[in-house]
C-alpha cells in the first residue's frame, strides 16, 4: 500500500473529530489507543481498513461536517475535557449533544470568549504562537494604572518561572483600574504573571476577542460561528494547511 493511503494516528484521531493532535498523542502515550487490537507506538500510521479504538470504542475516521462554537465562559468553569476528575468542567457545563473540546483555555478565575470544536486539525492552527493570532482581553487590577505599567506590559516582561520573555503587545488604559491588552501568545497565566511582576494583582480578566471572533453573547451562553466568521477565520489561518470546509448556520442557544 502506498504511503498516500496511510495517515499518522494522531492526525487520524483529530480528523475524525475525536480530539486534537496533542490530546491524541497523550492518549497514544497512555496506551488507550489500539489499532486492530494492538497498542501502537507513537507515530504509527493507519491504513484505510484498520480498526482504531480509544478505550475500546471504535473511531470512525471518515470525513465529517465540523462544529465550531463561540462560548462565553463564566468564572469558575475549568477548560478541560477530562470530566472524570473535574466537576466544574466546560464540557459538562455546555452539555453539547456531540463530542467537542475547547481550543486553548481560559483560567478558572477568568471569563469570556473561548472557541470549541470537534475539528482537531484546526486547534494547532489557531494556537500556534508563530502565526501571531490576536487575542484581546479586558483586565481590572487592584491599584491605579500608571503610564509606566502600560509601557512595561506592552514592551515585554521576562517571566522567570516560565523562563522566557513575553512578546511585545498592545496595551491601552481604559480607566483608573482597567486596561485592554492584545496578545499573540498563550503562556500559562500570562497576563496575571505579567501584572504580578509589576506588583499589581488582577481582579477580573475577560477575553473579548479571538482573531475576528468577538464576544457578543451573555455569560454562560454559546452560539455557532456564522458563515462569515468562519470564512474570515479560515483566511486568517490559511498560512497553515487548508482547513476542512463545512456548512455553518447561525445559531444561538441559552443555558
Amino acid at each position: 500500500m502506498s504511503d498516500s493511503n496511510l495517515k499518522r494516528l494522531n492526525k487520524y484521531l483529530s480528523e475524525a473529530g475525536y480530539c486534537s493532535r496533542r490530546e491524541a498523542d497523550r492518549l497514544i502515550d497512555a496506551g488507550r489507543v489500539t489499532i486492530n487490537g494492538v497498542v501502537p507506538e507513537m507515530g504509527t500510521k493507519v491504513a484505510p481498513d484498520d480498526i482504531v479504538k480509544v478505550d475500546d470504542k471504535i473511531i470512525d475516521g471518515g470525513k465529517k461536517e465540523f462544529i465550531y462554537l463561540a462560548f462565553n465562559k463564566p468564572v469558575g468553569i475549568v477548560c478541560t475535557t477530562d470530566t472524570r476528575v473535574e466537576k466544574n468542567n466546560i464540557i459538562d457545563y455546555i452539555n453539547y449533544p456531540k463530542r467537542i473540546f475547547p481550543i486553548g483555555r481560559l483560567d478558572k478565575p477568568s471569563e469570556g470568549l473561548i472557541l470549541l470544536t470537534d475539528d482537531g486539525d484546526i486547534v494547532n492552527k489557531i494556537l500556534r504562537a508563530s502565526n501571531n493570532h490576536e487575542k484581546e482581553y479586558i483586565v481590572t487590577v487592584d491599584a491605579p494604572i500608571s503610564q509606566t505599567f502600560i509601557e512595561r506590559m506592552a514592551g515585554g516582561i521576562y517571566l522567570e518561572e516560565l523562563g522566557q520573555r513575553t512578546k511585545k503587545c498592545t496595551v491601552k488604559k481604559i480607566d483608573k483600574y482597567t486596561f485592554s491588552i492584545i496578545l499573540t501568545q498563550g503562556l500559562n497565566r500570562q497576563i496575571r504573571r505579567m501584572a504580578e511582576y509589576l506588583n499589581y494583582d488582577v481582579q477580573t480578566l475577560k477575553r473579548v476577542r479571538i482573531m475576528n471572533i468577538k464576544l457578543d453573547m451573555p455569560v454562560g451562553q454559546y452560539r455557532e460561528l456564522t458563515k462569515d466568521e468562519f470564512s474570515k477565520l479560515s483566511t486568517l489561518i490559511s498560512a497553515s494547511k487548508k482547513t476542512h470546509e463545512t456548512k455553518i448556520a447561525p445559531h444561538r442557544k441559552k443555558h
